[in-house]
């Protein structure tokens, strides 16, 4: 088959059979009978030329009668090109798995993406693999995450942070990745038979939507339990016994009170939020580092501002998608600054799980219908930032910031200021156009309350220049929520090709070991610990 790049279609089309068999035939100039079975592989909205706004498509095309390889060398390969094989990636359930044999069943802690595509691929191999969780399962846990919503009841093990899912559970549900991993496409494929919609293996841009994938996490639960695996809620790993440079057991903290329970292989899936596990590993000499990550705040816009600015006068249009955003700017200082997580029609949300502390993130459901649009506005952080070299530094760098927060209101609303008054350097009393979606709630003010003069530095410098970048972006109006400190973690624990920690037996693996940024890298990184281990 060919694939076919960048083919035009107008927001008035759909993307069926026919019309993807004429487009072809078109851009190959080819008669309509020549073109035999055609696959959508991508589609993305092409908003370049504000006066053409029109989706671009990417199709794998069967050519009739003729040698597709002739064909394909009268044009450039970003044009046309072989389509290649392995394209064809199985869903997780169908992948070749050497046998576990009689090896003691391993343990899997945290049921984030990383743990749970760990456990999923593990228990492919017959190794029954029991998967705990501090936190509850993802029912139990959306009711917690309201009730703190709703009158700041604070539920320490379940929470935005905390519980089946993982902090990704609580987002917008992005599914892009940077890896080149022929193992994404079977993430994303196994996510489609849990429940995920269709769309994501062809969107430039995938993804589920925090209401939907707590049903996917729910079935994935189902369907791990049965290839034999074992999951436990409520289950806080709080000792990892070692002998002779090897793990051999861990203690747990369940509704049944302690328990140990023997284990060859550990998979810590923990997180980058589970800061009383780093200081345990820490403690039993797990080598681990200090690494960069960036705070800031959350910006949000009224969402047809991001659509005006992104689309031009088609905005609205019943066939585009809320529109979305990326966008850096590089800073005097080098630290950079630039938005990540971006929610279409979504909502700033509490990132919590200490007492005391206020920390933000971002999260949409599916239809990303909501009136405002949010993202992190992040700079920059170094080591040298810290104020030690203790490995941990990072972590008592967030909390200083979160704690400061707090003592600012006095209680877990989250401080706010306009734009306009950020760049003027003054606090901020009244609310414009921007309605905050924080809640249990914002308290206006400045947020030099908790943030480093450097951040706010390059906030005013970088601010204009977005707005140049993306008309509305500065909007007097536009409202930063903050603190946000957890874009990443803040250490890297350190392991071998293996994904092995020089602690026998142990598998630092995702987002909390400081090896994935987001739900795709992390669930690949897990998947391919199960599989190799």
């Amino acid at each position: 088959m060919l694939r076919i790049h960048q083919l035009k279609l107008p927001l008035s089309k759909t993307p069926d059979e026919v019309t993807l068999r004429r487009l072809c035939a078109a851009y190959l100039k080819l008669p309509e009978n020549r073109i035999g079975e055609v696959k959508l592989q991508k589609r993305s909205v092409d908003a370049r030329d504000k006066g053409d706004v029109h989706f671009a498509l990417t199709v794998d095309a069967e050519i009739l009668g003729g040698s597709e390889e002739k064909l394909a060398a009268k044009f450039k390969p970003n044009q046309v090109a072989i389509a290649k094989t392995q394209d064809e990636s199985p869903d997780l359930f169908h992948l070749p798995a050497a046998p576990w044999g009689e090896k003691l069943r391993p343990i899997v802690v945290g049921a984030g993406p990383a743990g749970l595509f760990c456990a999923l691929s593990l228990a492919l191999r017959g190794a029954k693999p029991l998967l705990i969780e501090r936190g509850k399962a993802v029912e139990d846990r959306a009711l917690d995450v309201a009730a703190f919503e709703k009158d700041s009841t604070l539920d320490e093990e379940s929470n935005v942070l905390f519980g089946e899912g993982g902090a990704g559970a609580f987002s917008d549900g992005k599914l892009t990745c940077g890896l080149n991993s022929p193992h994404i496409q079977t993430v994303l494929k196994t996510l489609h038979i849990c429940g995920a919609p269709e769309n994501i293996l062809t969107a430039q841009k995938p993804h589920i939507g925090t209401d939907v994938l707590r049903q996917v996490l729910a079935e994935a639960r189902r369907r791990l339990i049965g290839l034999g695996g074992q999951v436990r809620f409520s289950y806080r790993m709080t000792d990892v016994l070692l002998k002779d440079g090897k793990v051999r057991a861990i203690r747990v903290s369940s509704p049944q009170g302690q328990e140990e329970l023997p284990v060859e292989r550990l998979f810590l899936a923990i997180g980058h939020s589970a800061r009383d596990t780093y200081r345990l590993l820490h403690s039993l000499g797990m080598p681990m580092e200090q690494k960069p990550f960036a705070i800031g705040a959350r910006i949000e816009h009224r969402q047809e501002w991001i659509d005006r600015g992104q689309y031009g006068r088609i905005a609205g249009h019943p066939a585009l998608p809320p529109a979305e955003y990326k966008l850096n700017v590089p800073t005097r200082d080098q630290r950079g600054v630039y938005t990540f997580c971006m929610c279409p029609g979504g909502q700033v949300i509490s990132a919590i799980h200490e007492k005391n502390t206020v920390n933000v993130n971002g999260m949409s459901m599916h239809a990303r219908d909501g009136v405002n649009a949010n993202a992190a506005l992040l700079v920059g952080v170094r080591p040298e930032d810290f104020g030690s070299d203790h490995p941990l530094a990072g972590v008592e760098f967030q909390r200083r910031i979160e704690e400061a927060a707090f003592r600012a209101v006095a209680s877990y609303k989250a401080p706010c200021q306009r734009v306009e008054d950020l760049l003027n350097r003054r606090e901020t009393t009244r609310l414009g156009e921007v309605s905050p979606s924080y809640l249990p709630g914002v308290t206006p003010g400045d947020l030099r309350c908790c943030l480093p003069e450097f951040v706010l530095e390059n906030f005013r410098y970088a601010l204009p220049k977005l707005g140049q970048r993306l008309r509305g972006f500065d909007h007097p109006d536009a409202l930063l929520t903050g603190p946000e400190t957890r874009s990443s973690a803040p250490l890297r624990m350190l392991r071998g090709k293996d994904r092995q920690s020089p602690i026998g037996g142990i598998y630092p693996l995702g987002e909390g070991a400081g090896y994935a940024g987001g739900i795709v890298s992390a669930a690949v990184d897990g998947l391919c610990a199960g599989l190799e281990a």
